[in-house]
């Protein structure tokens, strides 16, 4: 009993002389408060760019897909557009009606993937403008300084390889090919 108490006073006279200047943080002496979270906006900001990133990818896929359709669709139509008129069976015209009201279906679902990638790109760059807002509200000096950019993605209206800058006609043509021809 009396050397527990013994260790318990002499840690407790130990802790009592320790001064702030004795704990040692994790960080660098030379980081401030403001150089990490700055850091960490950074990453946040990294974050962010490549969630976007997937998110694109996403929607070319799904227009990968659809065009994919819409070609396979067109190739078994044309198929059946090509027999002369007097040739055709009944099952063949209403084969027909059924392709084109597929294709009007897809050509319609890619157009609602358009207007989504629209809706995007516009709530993208509104939030950009807010990013960069906060940051020139948050570390105006080291914007000035680093010049630290609020974006390093192009924006979507600047990429002319990317299908979702043009209108959807543009797009339908040139996802399924030259030969496109659906509206």
């Amino acid at each position: 009993d009396s050397a527990l108490c013994f260790l318990f006073l002499s840690l407790s006279l130990s802790l009592s002389l320790w001064s702030e200047d004795d704990v040692v943080s994790m960080a660098d002496s030379t980081i401030t408060v403001d150089d990490i979270e700055g850091e960490l906006f950074k990453i946040e900001r990294i974050r962010d760019v490549l969630v976007r990133r997937e998110s694109e990818l996403r929607y070319m896929m799904d227009d990968i897909q659809l065009c994919k359709e819409i070609t396979r669709l067109k190739k078994e139509l044309h198929k059946l557009v090509s027999l002369p008129d007097n040739d055709k069976s009944n099952e063949d015209r209403q084969k027909e009606e059924e392709l084109l009201q597929q294709i009007h279906k897809l050509v319609e679902t890619r157009d609602f993937l358009v207007d989504d990638v629209e809706f995007e790109r516009l709530r993208e760059k509104e939030e950009d403008k807010e990013m960069a807002d906060f940051l020139k509200s948050k570390f105006p000096r080291t914007v000035k300084k680093k010049g630290v950019p609020t974006r390093r993605v192009t924006p979507h209206a600047q990429q002319s390889s990317t299908p979702f800058s043009k209108t959807g006609l543009t797009l339908l043509k040139e996802c399924c090919g030259f030969t496109c021809s659906i509206m």
